[in-house]
């Protein structure tokens, strides 16, 4: 699944936590750790105002257990919880816990449109396989 991609993209830039012992974890050392593509960041705009989302609500990137392959990614609209990292992408606020982050580390976000449909693609160096529909990944 790691794919090249032309799309220009911002590497993560860590928010400061409101949590002071949390800032520690949210140095530099974190600055691209996560990407996003503007294309992929546009489609999120999109979705949230269609959605009507507050903004108070970041775009949750998750590593959830299931597929054929062992993971799936998920995207949703959350709060933010202790605990969580969090960027700020292309004015796209995300949050990823501790445990989803081990995996994603290094991993672009795009949204690609094609015969195949539409949908956003994770570009994870980290995955050493992935199932015959693309929908779920290995480590």
């Amino acid at each position: 699944m790691s794919e090249t991609s032309t799309q220009t993209h911002e590497p993560a830039t860590p928010v400061p936590s409101t949590d002071p012992s949390m800032d520690a974890g949210m140095d530099s050392g974190m600055t691209g750790a996560l990407s996003l593509t503007s294309v992929a960041a546009e489609k999120v705009a999109e979705i949230r105002k269609a959605e009507d989302i507050e903004e108070s609500y970041a775009l949750r990137v998750k590593v959830i257990g299931g597929g054929c392959a062992g993971f799936q990614y998920d995207l949703f609209f959350d709060e933010t919880a202790e605990g969580d990292n969090e960027f700020e992408l292309h004015g796209v606020k995300i949050v990823c816990d501790q445990m989803s982050f081990m995996y994603l580390m290094g991993t672009e976000i795009d949204y690609v449109e094609g015969l195949q449909g539409a949908g956003f693609k994770f570009g994870n160096p980290n995955t050493t396989g992935s199932c015959g529909c693309g929908s779920s990944f290995s480590v």
